[in-house]
């Protein structure tokens, strides 16, 4: 194992926001009315990027894994199940009805829970509103995540159909011992004859892995690893699990069997992303792979690439996220809105006509400086505060004060050669990748307030 990064990790590995958002969603309050929502809503038509994300949230799961970190609910009787789907549309012709029709979808995404696990005539439903109310842009994204224990010939015939191009697999690890632990079904279908199948349909595939599990051992998950790019999947992630059985409880499950140590779970980790580079593939921030011809890599090399709660995307799929269905999360120009967390609250709560969201957060001119720095950092690794301080008609030392930055605490990045700063430019360099959050952290001036618990930044 590489000793200097091992070394690296060490020092640096300490909690701190994951910035998918700035200010985190341990920020958002209830304290907002239903009038100030629908403001930001109108606001949004007039502010960049001018393209349309729509988000949505399928909580349901056959089988909850205990390692889940996400929002998920127990598989429902097929009544609330209907009645949900009916609730979500609603949201969707509450929400539209607010928009500017003259601006296109860029980027569809379904998350959960496991969206593929119910009828997909429910997905058909939307998609068609979705169709009827809105105009697209010549190439959208249009994705879902997966669990391969039920995703069928036929559903991948059928997510075709409705225009799908992108799927991330949620393999979490190939082998039937550890997904057995974490109370997950293996692949309905031979994963290779899955995958050919999917590339067929010209729909390209994301596989998504999680270190750190019960009864992975580093050589173990090297072997999935290994797997995974002679599969030759569009992207490749590999997720560091969190244990928080305080938090999610079905995860004190996982103590019944050994959990992989530190060094184990840093040997995970290293290994696997030396066998992801030595395949090609090319890393974007810590965690995530994509081909040189990626439209992800593409973008990251000319920096113009984008983050929001869907993850990386392009300046082509980039726009302000409407989210939709229970925990979903809104994310404009101006403001954040998530939805209420409780399944059966946010289905009576929609359906009677009411917006969705439980709590927000509209940000104010210091939020928007820094949020731009911290998601240029994280993003392209690279920012120029002068580029950034014009753009928003401030000094270089108003920009300092807003984000609390001082230019000494870069000192022990560079001493460890793993960002170059000069003319008041910041370009990570080496193995500084893995210490972006890091980074990020020093034009944060919200840390001082402790909002929530943070994980460790590697």
């Amino acid at each position: 194992m590489n000793s200097d990064l091992t070394s690296l990790i060490e020092k640096y590995n300490k909690p701190g926001p994951r910035y998918t958002s700035y200010p985190p969603a341990t920020f958002f309050a209830g304290n907002y009315s239903v009038d100030e929502f629908y403001q930001q809503l109108n606001a949004s038509n007039k502010q960049k990027p001018e393209n349309i994300s729509l988000y949505f949230h399928v909580p349901f799961c056959p089988q909850l894994c205990y390692f889940c970190g996400c929002n998920t609910d127990k598989m429902r009787k097929m009544d609330v199940v209907d009645r949900y789907f009916k609730a979500m549309s609603r949201e969707l012709e509450l929400i539209s009805g607010k928009l500017d029709k003259t601006r296109k979808i860029s980027q569809i995404h379904w998350g959960g829970g496991t969206p593929n696990s119910v009828s997909l005539k429910f997905i058909r439903e939307i998609m068609d509103q979705v169709s009827a109310n809105f105009n697209f842009t010549e190439q959208p994204e249009i994705a879902m995540e997966c669990n391969p224990a039920y995703l069928s010939f036929k559903q991948v015939d059928t997510l075709a159909e409705l225009g799908f191009n992108r799927l991330s697999i949620g393999i979490q690890d190939f082998s039937n011992r550890v997904l057995l632990s974490i109370n997950r079904k293996p692949s309905l279908i031979n994963i290779n004859e899955l995958t050919s199948y999917i590339s067929g349909k010209n729909i390209k595939i994301n596989f998504d892995f999680v270190y750190g599990l019960p009864l992975q051992t580093p050589q173990s998950f090297a072997k999935s690893i290994e797997k995974a790019v002679a599969l030759n999947p569009d992207r490749i992630v590999t997720f560091s699990y969190a244990h928080v059985p305080w938090v999610k409880t079905a995860q004190k499950e996982l103590e019944k069997f050994q959990l992989p140590s530190a060094s184990e779970k840093l040997e995970m980790f290293i290994k696997a992303q030396e066998i992801i580079e030595k395949a090609g593939y090319c890393a974007i921030g810590m965690d995530h792979f994509a081909k040189p011809t990626d439209d992800l890599y593409i973008a990251f090399k000319n920096q113009k690439l984008h983050r929001n709660f869907m993850g990386y995307c392009s300046e082509n799929t980039t726009g302000q996220v409407y989210a939709f269905g229970s925990t979903a999360i809104t994310q404009l120009e101006g403001s954040y809105w998530q939805n209420i967390k409780d399944t059966d609250t946010y289905i009576e709560s929609t359906l009677s006509g009411k917006p969705a969201q439980e709590k927000g957060y509209i940000l104010n001119f210091e939020n928007v400086v820094c949020r731009e720095i911290i998601e240029e950092i994280m993003c392209n690794q690279y920012v120029s505060l002068i580029s950034i301080a014009n753009k928003y008609q401030i000094s270089v030392d108003e920009l300092f004060r807003i984000s609390g930055f001082k230019t000494d605490l870069l000192e022990t990045f560079i001493a460890d050669n793993l960002l170059i700063y000069n003319n008041y430019e910041i370009k990570i360099i080496n193995n500084g990748r893995y210490v972006l959050r890091n980074i990020a952290m020093l034009f944060d001036p919200l840390l001082s307030k402790k909002e929530g618990v943070y994980s460790k930044t590697i």
